[in-house]
């Protein structure tokens, strides 16, 4: 699979990226965490830190215990939840390391490793464009359209957004048991 997008759900405005099947037209849009969205555009971007992310520090550290990530694997849907892998070599032993899907997806971009879904979940979870309508150019140029308009700071205020949201509907909550 291969990121093709990073956007926004408009209802909730959660982030979510994008995976596309290498064949076909199938997509499976996972729904992640504002600071992830973050770490992966910045990635995609090529944005430039001052010091390392904690995505980048896995990364570097791995690099210098000669641990090479090989694949990271979407490995399963349960309780509306992506699961994923990712898979680790090192001296010809491999590993698989259990992880958040939005994580493994932000490490594997970093260490430039290969994007898997099982078929069950792309069977169960993924959307597939069908006919002469899909017009795979014009989705390619929206996603980066969209990509060249947003950035990493988009994310963070729409989760500083979220945050304040909840602590208005908290103290709401306080207010209505006090009356009581």
């Amino acid at each position: 699979m291969e990121i093709y997008g990073v956007s926004f759900d408009l209802v909730g405005k959660q982030p979510i990226v994008l995976l596309k099947t290498a064949e076909g037209n199938k997509f499976l849009p996972i729904w992640i965490g504002h600071s992830e969205a973050a770490a992966i555009l910045m990635k995609l971007q090529n944005t430039a830190v001052p010091r390392p992310l904690t995505h980048d520090l896995l990364v570097n550290i791995l690099g210098e215990l000669e641990v090479e990530v090989v694949r990271v694997t979407v490995t399963e849907l349960r309780e509306n939840t992506f699961h994923a892998s990712i898979t680790v070599a090192q001296n010809g032993h491999e590993i698989e390391i259990d992880s958040r899907s939005s994580d493994a997806i932000a490490v594997a971009v970093r260490a430039q490793a290969p994007i898997f879904a099982a078929d069950a979940v792309i069977e169960e979870s993924a959307i597939e464009f069908e006919g002469e309508e899909v017009n795979e150019e014009e989705i390619i140029d929206e996603f980066k359209n969209f990509l060249d308009r947003v950035s990493a700071e988009d994310f963070a205020e729409a989760e500083v957004e979220e945050e304040e949201e909840e602590e208005v509907e908290e103290r709401e909550d306080e207010e209505e048991e006090e009356e009581r």
